[in-house]
């Protein structure tokens, strides 16, 4: 085969000297494979073999499970640290848990590659996750339908809530109003002061995907944001401001 576009998603030891490995691959979208020898010492292989880090990848196998047969650097490891990390880390497990096996989708690799640019510029990570999110619900098709239950517009002064089984709106409180929704719907997601209601719209949807299962990045970010959090209220510098504290955009 034709050396692939990949990035490692996820990895863990399998047996004494190989690894089980999830990649994201531009034509093959997630593939799970047996990284023979990666584990070993002195492996060229196991440097290169990193999570973001752009590779090229070539396999075999005709099962679920293949076997990777050449994995060679195609550029630099983007260099993620802090928050930063976190976040790239989230977009890992995300895609590990929701991208069905070699479902090509390559709007999300294309989007992937686009928010590991963006993850070292703190302003830019909110717009990355976002656009990464959406192209992923999009493939699945679980994107929001930005109208009520009935197909009707939603009204700008009433406030809604996302239903699951429907994937449209339906009033409800605290919710969102319906000019903020309407703007979404629009394609409006990195507009001024949309941020939060953005965010608030992907992790709903992204929730039947997710299941009951936490996600460990989550976990990470709120153990991150306590330890910070308690630093600073010991020296005296953090108030009551929430956003003080680190949080995955």
């Amino acid at each position: 085969m034709t050396p692939e576009p990949a990035f490692l998603l996820h990895k863990r030891p399998y047996r004494e000297t190989s690894a089980l490995v999830e990649l994201l691959t531009l034509n093959h979208g997630r593939v799970r494979a047996v990284a023979q020898g990666v584990q070993r010492p002195g492996s060229r292989s196991r440097g290169r073999l990193q999570p973001f880090s752009p590779l090229h990848v070539t396999w075999v196998g005709e099962g679920e499970l293949k076997r990777l047969r050449l994995m060679e650097s195609r550029g630099a490891t983007a260099l993620l640290a802090g928050e930063g990390l976190l976040c790239g880390l989230y977009a890992n497990e995300l895609l590990t848990r929701t991208l069905h096996v070699e479902l090509p989708v390559p709007e999300v690799f294309a989007f992937y590659t686009a928010l590991l640019e963006a993850l070292p510029r703190p302003a830019a990570r909110a717009g990355g996750l976002r656009r990464l999110e959406v192209s992923l619900l999009e493939a699945l098709d679980a994107m929001p339908r930005f109208t009520t239950a009935e197909g009707g517009e939603l009204d700008p002064q009433a406030r809604y809530v996302l239903d699951p089984a429907t994937r449209a709106f339906q009033p409800g409180q605290p919710g969102l109003d319906g000019r903020t929704l309407r703007l979404l719907g629009a394609g409006d997601w990195d507009a001024p002061g949309l941020a939060g209601p953005a965010k608030a719209v992907t992790r709903a949807a992204l929730a039947p995907l997710l299941g009951s299962r936490p996600l460990r990045s989550r976990e990470l970010m709120r153990q991150l944001a306590e330890r910070r959090r308690a630093g600073l209220l010991g020296a005296g510098l953090l108030g009551s401001d929430p956003e003080a504290s680190p949080r995955i955009e």
